[in-house]
């Protein structure tokens, strides 16, 4: 209903917003206007004017408005500013009053459109068009917006109605991983952290170390001490290392 009862005025082009009337909680609210509905939009506006522009000259009544505007400003509702973005393709009686004009599409009209486009794009989940308003929602919150302003897009009055929300983020890919996926045995296309730690490093563990391109194969391997922890029995009991030239270059490179 939000949609359907939009009307030309509550369009700005320029500021990329859409003044929702008497929406969530029957409040004004603000919304933005999609950059890329804009010019599907404007057709829409050209579409309605010809309407409006019909209706003139058949010397029909103005759109419905409230009671208290339309005894305030009797004229309002034959006005463009007033017309409806998206109004019925035929006029028809207004039940309240008996008189013929032109109301906004229907909501079920819209509903019903909306089910042929799911059937139409292969979604096989139920969706509706309240289901968009669902997306709003969790795009928004997952694009990093804070959830105050998705309490005011959604015209929520509670910001514990906007929390519902943000449960759909602890689940699925975009959230919490799963530890099973890091096991790289079970995936084999698990990514190798980048700053991952060498094997042995900083864990009191001694790191055998081949120094200089042509080291000779007779050298012993050089350990290196672990610069954390004290010296381990193990580490206490291995043979001091002999001093090589390949060690040395080692030892001056590593500084």
């Amino acid at each position: 209903m939000e949609g359907t009862r939009l009307r030309v005025k509550d369009v700005d082009f320029e500021r990329q917003a859409l003044v929702v009337r008497e929406g969530k909680g029957s409040k004004d609210r603000v919304v933005m206007l999609p950059v890329s509905l804009a010019p599907a939009l404007r057709e829409q506006l050209a579409h309605a004017r010809r309407l409006w522009a019909g209706d003139r000259a058949a010397g029909c009544a103005g759109v419905h408005l409230p009671d208290a505007l339309d005894r305030k400003y009797p004229r309002a509702g034959c006005s463009w500013s007033w017309f409806w973005v998206f109004p019925q393709a035929q006029r028809s009686i207004d039940p309240r009053s008996g008189v013929e004009r032109r109301h906004h599409v229907h909501e079920q009209a819209l509903q019903r459109g909306f089910k042929r486009a799911v059937e139409h794009t292969g979604v096989a989940k139920l969706a509706t068009p309240h289901t968009l308003r669902h997306s709003f929602a969790t795009h928004l919150l997952q694009n990093g917006y804070d959830i105050r302003t998705v309490q005011e897009l959604l015209g929520h009055s509670d910001v514990s109605t906007t929390m519902i929300y943000t449960h759909v983020l602890k689940l699925g890919g975009g959230a919490v991983r799963s530890p099973l996926d890091q096991l790289s045995p079970l995936n084999p296309f698990a990514p190798t952290p980048a700053h991952a730690p060498a094997q042995g490093l900083h864990t009191g563990a001694a790191l055998p170390l081949r120094a200089g391109r042509h080291a000779r194969e007779s050298e012993p391997p050089c350990y290196l001490p672990s610069p954390a922890g004290p010296a381990s029995p193990e580490r206490a009991a291995r043979p001091a290392c002999p001093v090589t030239p390949s060690c040395t270059a080692a030892a001056a490179s590593a500084s």
